[in-house]
C-alpha cells in the first residue's frame, strides 16, 4: 500500500467510503436521525448521484494514470477498475429502482378491492401518530388523491386508475384465501404465526372481529408497513399499507402473496 502512488490511495479511500455513505443514509433513516426524505430522497437520490460521479471520476483519472506511467501497478489498476465500476453498479441499481417504482405506483394493496379490510382504531391512531399516509378510497383515480394528484412525475395513464384497477391488473394473482373447513380460531392463530414467522411486530388478534394486526418493518431504512389480515365466513383477505413514500416497489403485494402462503400451510389450504 505504501507504493501506491496518491490518485490509488485517493480512489481507494472513495471507494470504501461509497458504500458507507449509502450505508449511513439508510441507516440514518431507520433509527430516526433524519427523516426519509432526507435520507432517500435528497442523500440517496439527490446528492448520491453526485457521489457516484465523483467516484466515478476519481477513478477514471486513477485508471488512466495507473495505465500511462510505467512501470504499470496491478494493484493500483485494479483500485482504480473497482472505483470506476462500483458507482456504475450503484447507478444501474438507482435505475432499476426508478423502474420499479414506476411500475409499482401505490403504497396500499389488498385482496379485496370492492372492500378493503379495514383496521382497528389503534392501528389507525397508531398511523396518525406517525405521520402516515391516509388510507384511500379504491375507487377514486389516483390523480384524485394525494400524493399523485400533485406528482408531475405520474404519467398520466396511470393517474386515471383507481387502486382496485391498479391491483386488478397489475397483481392479479393476489386472492383471498378460502377457510375451507377452518374454525374462526385456527384462522387467527394461524395468521398470528405466520406474521411471526416473517418478523412482524405488534401483532395484535382479535377473534371476536376476525381481524390480526401486525407491522412489517424494512431492514435498511426502517419502512414500515401495515398488515391487515380479515377473517370472514368462507375466506380471508389481507391488506398490507405503506406508512410513507408513494410507491412500495411491489413490496406490499409481495408480503399479501408471502403471508397467505403461509397461513394457507397452517390451515392446510393452497
Amino acid at each position: 500500500m505504501k507504493n501506491l502512488p496518491l490518485h490509488s490511495k485517493i480512489a481507494l479511500a472513495l471507494v470504501v467510503f461509497l458504500p458507507l455513505y449509502f450505508v449511513i443514509a439508510a441507516l440514518g433513516t431507520k433509527f430516526g436521525i433524519w427523516d426519509y426524505r432526507i435520507g432517500l430522497g435528497l442523500l440517496v437520490f439527490s446528492a448520491g448521484m453526485w457521489v457516484l460521479g465523483i467516484v466515478a471520476l476519481a477513478g477514471l483519472a486513477s485508471l488512466v494514470l495507473s495505465l500511462i506511467n510505467k512501470p504499470r501497478n496491478k494493484l493500483a489498476i485494479g483500485i482504480a477498475s473497482v472505483g470506476l465500476g462500483l458507482p456504475i453498479v450503484f447507478a444501474l441499481w438507482g435505475l432499476s429502482v426508478g423502474t420499479t417504482a414506476a411500475a409499482n405506483p401505490i403504497h396500499d394493496v389488498a385482496t379485496d378491492t370492492a372492500n378493503p379490510p379495514a383496521f382497528s382504531e389503534v392501528t389507525l391512531k397508531d398511523r396518525e401518530k406517525a405521520g402516515a399516509n391516509p388510507l384511500n378510497d379504491y375507487q377514486t383515480p389516483l390523480g384524485q388523491l394525494e400524493p399523485w394528484k400533485s406528482s408531475e412525475s405520474t404519467p398520466e395513464q396511470v393517474k386515471i386508475k383507481s387502486h382496485a384497477q391498479f391491483i386488478t391488473s397489475k397483481y392479479a394473482n393476489l386472492a383471498p384465501l378460502p377457510m375451507a373447513g377452518a374454525s374462526r380460531a385456527d384462522a387467527v392463530a394461524a395468521i398470528a404465526a405466520a406474521m411471526e414467522d416473517m418478523g412482524f411486530s405488534k401483532i395484535r388478534k382479535d377473534e371476536e372481529a376476525g381481524r390480526v394486526e401486525g407491522v412489517a418493518e424494512t431492514f435498511w431504512y426502517g419502512f414500515k408497513d401495515d398488515v391487515v389480515a380479515r377473517i370472514g365466513e368462507q375466506q380471508i383477505d389481507f391488506r398490507s399499507v405503506s406508512r410513507v413514500g408513494t410507491s412500495d416497489l411491489g413490496a406490499n403485494a409481495k408480503r399479501i402473496a408471502e403471508l397467505r402462503k403461509r397461513t394457507a400451510e397452517r390451515i392446510g389450504q393452497r
